[in-house]
């Protein structure tokens, strides 16, 4: 049981950044994706033994979340509207979130297409261990990427553009 724990302590310690920016990325709520990343965490040490056998654990916390704020959702949806306000690109402990532009983009996106985006870009998963995560085909993901990066390019561009003239 200590071994398990050093490593799962390990774990955390190296994963909890890369999966809270995944999980804000692709929920768009710092608040609700701490709530949802915590669970997951607990969930993860819950079935450590699995999880640390899964091809990308880190995969497994960010689905998981996402997961949990599905259930979330679901339960409360009739109850609380979830807030739009965009977070801050930084926030009070000093950990760097995604850029709030990007943010609004990611927000764009179906929902599909940002859960691939933000495994792919954001925990660097290749395309076999992110079609595994989500339960859907490697060229499936493939295909969600180029539409998802399409977009945000899109949306994002002009953006960029008006800035670079002011």
């Amino acid at each position: 049981m200590g071994q398990q724990r050093a490593e799962f302590a390990a774990f955390y310690e190296s994963a909890r950044d890369d999966c809270l920016r995944a999980a804000v990325a692709a929920i768009g709520n710092r608040q609700v994706a701490e709530d949802a990343v915590a669970e997951a965490f607990a969930r993860a040490w819950a079935s450590w033994s699995t999880v640390a056998r899964h091809p990308s654990p880190r995969a497994w916390v960010v689905r998981t979340a996402l997961n949990t704020h599905i259930s979330w959702w679901r339960r409360r949806r009739r109850e609380v509207p979830e807030p739009a306000t965009p977070d801050s690109g930084r926030d009070d402990t000093g950990d760097h979130l995604p850029d709030p532009r990007v943010m609004a983009a990611l927000r764009s996106l179906p929902t599909r297409q940002r859960e691939v985006f933000v495994l792919r870009v954001f925990l660097d998963l290749d395309s076999d261990t992110t079609a595994r995560t989500l339960g859907i085909a490697a060229g499936t993901v493939t295909a969600h990427l180029a539409r998802a990066t399409r977009a945000l390019r899109a949306h994002l561009t002009p953006v960029l553009e008006q800035e670079q003239k002011l």
